[in-house]
């Protein structure tokens, strides 16, 4: 029986709805270039003054032709202020149009520095494909508020006022009449702009969702294959795309209203101009140059109201995409978390550990919590760096993943992290690099609190392996040089025969300048791993954090990994966690952690004797 495809709105059960941006949130974004806007803005007057000039000469020239007088240098004059507008308003397209592309430039790059700098709980309750939408397609509708909306409104503005001031001056009673209609318009579309905002908003949001969900698929692409759910898989992001799509129309139609009033506002208000202004001609209160002028004025007056009307369409989508990055843009940094006065370290505290954890506590963020939940449910099946159990009606009945975590490692000695999935181990890590704060407790470095120091700083100090660490789309030297940019070619290539990758660097001729591919798919697992246990040897940090760094080599490769590692670490300290055992028999201490607690800590034989958890690991690795 085929399944359906889950349904991706669950995957974002744990965020809230981004706020509605407003037009003053969008200044910011054109003062930047408020010069170029200045020169526009002129230039709009000026192209404006221009086409307000030619109905004026128009009229002039009917009156000549009707006393038989010659046209004279008249009809030069007009010719060049239609050419004096045409050029303005080429030359000021070609501006707006650079300026607007400026704007999603400016964008983009505050949100892409502000998405690498927001603390990793962002990350954990936020999907990927949701923040890439943000950068990219919500940005994009940012230009047409310059190139659609600025420009219509400023020079359709002027226009519109002109026009009426000479309207006026002609004829009052027809401009009373014109104005009824233009009135009845003007309301229709405040009525309907409202909507467009909200429409707009909705399908950026869905347009999030989709890219999130076309991200899963193509970074799961194998799993998907293996798995036989790639129609699944399909059927989910075509769903999304179908929502998408249908926001797209409801737009579509309300916008579909809002273009056809100008329409008609100008036919009506044409009808009633040559009714009444043909009578008015009739009855010699007007004369058919004024009535001519009046028409063309009449045009004026309407086609930037149309324009207008276009614009606030413009505007309304690009505010609803605006409060969507607004809200990024309004995310605190990492660092703004650091404390007030976090200083440069002090010297290190005399016989203090290395690192030394007190009484510590954590749990994950309720937002995180809920984020990871929805993706298991969707995926239906739970993230092992969760920590959460679940009972048979699928409610988490444990969310505390460290409960009092007490341990010290010396400086210069290797210790051990051993215990079952969900223990917390790979969470210890995180707090060590402040990815996370403790709910509780503290995390001393040198005798220090680690939150008394930059982040920038604190994280000098390690050379960390994540589990499954991600190799980076780029060549061999650009992945290991992330965490030491100055390195020399030697050094990368020493460190890389060290842990046994020297066929890699010689397998192709480009050496360290050789491509790993997106996310290094030209390595194999094992490869991946050395790779990323590579870069972290290469730094100088004097303390290495290793998660489960051996998890995918061979018994070959283990070894001469475990050679690489005693190596280096020779004058750092070393916390290491592992799965297997026999990689961390001769650690210095070995620390036993079971459902967020320390059960156990001492050699791999006292251990034996006194903690039964630990008993039972290496009598299952046959150790015992």
């Amino acid at each position: 029986m085929t399944r359906t495809a889950p349904s991706r709105r669950r995957g974002r059960g744990a965020q809230p709805e981004g706020p509605r941006a407003t037009f003053r949130q969008l200044l910011p974004f054109l003062f930047e270039h408020k010069k170029v806007l200045v020169v526009v803005a002129v230039l709009s007057i000026v192209g404006a003054a221009a086409s307000l000039a030619q109905p004026l000469l128009v009229g002039q020239l009917i009156a000549r032709v009707q006393q038989g007088q010659t046209l004279g240098a008249l009809v030069w004059l007009l010719i060049g202020f239609v050419i004096a507008a045409s050029v303005i308003s080429g030359y000021q397209h070609y501006l707006l149009q650079r300026t607007g592309t400026a704007v999603v430039y400016s964008s983009r790059r505050k949100l892409i520095a502000r998405i690498l700098h927001l603390p990793i709980s962002e990350f954990d309750a936020r999907r990927t494909g949701d923040l890439v939408s943000r950068v990219g397609t919500d940005t994009t509708l940012l230009y047409a508020v310059l190139t659609q909306g600025l420009a219509d409104a400023v020079g359709g503005a002027i226009l519109f006022v002109g026009a009426l001031i000479a309207m006026l001056i002609i004829d009052p009673l027809l401009l009373l009449l014109i104005v009824v209609v233009i009135g009845v318009s003007v309301v229709v579309v405040v009525l309907l702009s409202g909507r467009i905002r909200s429409a707009s908003a909705a399908q950026q949001e869905k347009v999030g969702e989709l890219a999130s969900g076309v991200e899963r698929g193509i970074s799961s692409i194998r799993t998907v294959r293996a798995s036989g759910a790639t129609e699944r898989e399909t059927a989910a992001v075509e769903d999304l795309a179908g929502e998408a799509y249908g926001l797209g129309v409801r737009i579509a139609k309300i916008s579909s209203m809002v273009v056809p009033v100008a329409g008609v506002a100008l036919q009506l208000s044409l009808l009633v101009v040559l009714g009444v202004g043909g009578f008015r001609v009739a009855s010699g209160a007007l004369t058919i140059a004024s009535l001519v002028t009046f028409i063309m004025f009449l045009f004026m007056l309407v086609m930037p109201l149309g324009q207008a009307f276009g614009a606030i369409t413009s505007v309304n989508q690009a505010l609803g995409a605006l409060g969507r990055i607004q809200e990024v843009l309004d995310l605190p940094t990492e660092t703004q978390d650091d404390e007030p006065d976090a200083v440069a370290a002090a010297a290190p505290v005399v016989g203090a550990p290395a690192i030394e954890f007190r009484d510590v506590r954590f749990r994950y963020p309720d937002a995180v919590i809920a984020a990871r939940e929805a993706a298991a449910k969707e995926a239906q099946f739970l993230l092992a760096d969760a920590h959460l159990e679940r009972a048979s009606d699928g409610i988490p009945i444990d969310r505390d993943v460290l409960k009092g975590v007490s341990f010290a490692v010396p400086r210069g000695a290797r210790v051990a992290l051993v215990g079952p999935s969900g223990a917390g181990k790979s969470t210890i890590l995180s707090l060590i690099e402040r990815f996370y704060d403790p709910t509780g407790g503290s995390i001393r470095l040198a005798g220090h609190d680690v939150r008394t120091y930059p982040r920038e700083q604190l994280r000098a100090q390690f050379g960390y392996v994540e589990q499954d660490a991600p190799t980076l789309a780029g060549t061999l030297g650009e992945n290991l040089r992330l965490a030491a940019p100055d390195a020399s070619d030697a050094d990368c290539e020493r460190v890389l025969r060290s842990v046994n990758l020297g066929d890699v660097l010689e397998r192709s001729p480009l050496g360290l300048d050789a491509p790993v591919g997106e996310d290094g798919v030209m390595l194999s697992g094992g490869e991946r791993q050395r790779l990323a246990i590579a870069r972290a040897l290469l730094t100088e940090a004097p303390i290495l954090l290793l998660d489960e760094s051996t998890s995918s080599l061979d018994g070959v490769n283990e070894q001469r990994m475990r050679e690489a590692i005693d190596a280096a670490a020779a004058d750092r300290t070393l916390l290491v966690i592992a799965h297997r055992l026999s990689t961390v028999v001769d650690s210095d201490l070995i620390v036993v952690l079971q459902n967020g607690v320390v059960v156990g800590q001492g050699t791999h034989a006292e251990l034996i004797e006194s903690t039964p958890l630990y008993r039972d690991l290496a009598r299952h690795q046959l150790l015992v």
